[in-house]
């Protein structure tokens, strides 16, 4: 771990175990569920396909962000143990949950003036939350400074890309991001629209698709135009989806078609608690290093 601690939240929808193996900390988001509150914490106190069968029975989901207190309990663990911290916090353009970051940051320097805490907005979020701080991890490892990693982030997280779409827009209308009467339309038509992650963290709609197959298509053209590379990216790539894995695998099979250089393995894993419950089930998202998002 060296002389500082790379940390994130745990909407960065990786696993406790990559997490553990690659030495990231991360602090819980919560959530409800049928009424009932739960930690989300990547999937150890509820199992996501637990959760998504759930949803899809008909519980109804709510999320909250780490309050100052949480933050700052959290951090102070380090800083008293002389450790300086770099924090990734979820996108500012989907949560508050910055603001938090930052009152308990004043609060502790306070306090701790000869220590050094990061908060920085990722203006990402699930698995490109989840890749830039895996990166973040390996520019740590390669002997990089606190100082120099978090110019380094600040300088680089727009390059990362995020893709997503989703067969079912029920929750994407019930979380505002899409009209009840377009939602109606799109469901009864087989729309599956586009989205991405604009410069300001924000997720947008792109494009409206009819049918799965296209707009998993679509989702390989974006990578094609966007990726650093081109067709030849030997970079991570990273897959998420909400319990539906069959349309990840098939996502992830035309990308090492396309792309020969893909360095290892697609890292897949499942939209977290926070995110999947505004999503729904049905949701796929791509994540890679491209061109600065500029729009």
């Amino acid at each position: 771990m060296g002389d500082y601690v790379v940390s994130c939240s745990a909407p960065a929808d990786l696993t406790a175990e990559y997490m553990k193996k690659r030495e990231i900390s991360f602090v819980p988001f919560h959530f409800e569920l049928g009424g009932k509150e739960y930690l989300d914490d990547m999937g150890q106190s509820m199992p996501m396909d637990e959760f998504y069968r759930k949803m899809t029975e008909g519980a109804m989901t709510r999320t909250s962000q780490v309050s100052a207190g949480e933050y700052e309990s959290y951090f102070e663990e380090f800083l008293k143990q002389g450790l300086d911290v770099i924090h990734l916090t979820l996108s500012s353009g989907i949560s508050g949950t910055i603001n938090s970051a930052l009152v308990a940051k004043e609060s502790l320097l306070e306090r701790y003036p000869d220590r050094k805490l990061y908060v920085i907005d990722s203006l990402a979020a699930s698995g490109g939350f989840g890749l830039l701080v895996d990166t973040v991890a390996t520019k740590r490892d390669e002997g990089l400074s606190v100082d120099e990693l978090a110019e380094w982030t600040e300088e680089n997280k727009l390059r990362l890309h995020h893709w997503f779409f989703t067969t079912d827009l029920t929750y994407l209308v019930r979380g505002g991001r899409v009209s009840k009467v377009s939602g109606f339309v799109g469901n009864v038509l087989n729309i599956c629209p586009l989205l991405n992650v604009d410069y300001q963290g924000r997720l947008i709609p792109r494009y409206k698709i009819r049918t799965k197959k296209k707009v998993i298509q679509a989702m390989l053209e974006r990578m094609k135009e966007h990726a650093e590379g081109g067709i030849f990216y030997n970079q991570k790539v990273f897959v998420n989806d909400s319990d539906c894995r069959g349309d990840s695998d098939e996502l992830c099979r035309l990308i090492r078609e396309t792309f020969p250089n893909i360095d290892g393995e697609i890292f897949q894993n499942s939209i977290g608690t926070t995110i999947g419950s505004h999503t729904g089930p049905g949701t796929v998202a791509l994540f890679f290093w491209g061109d600065k998002r500029v729009d």
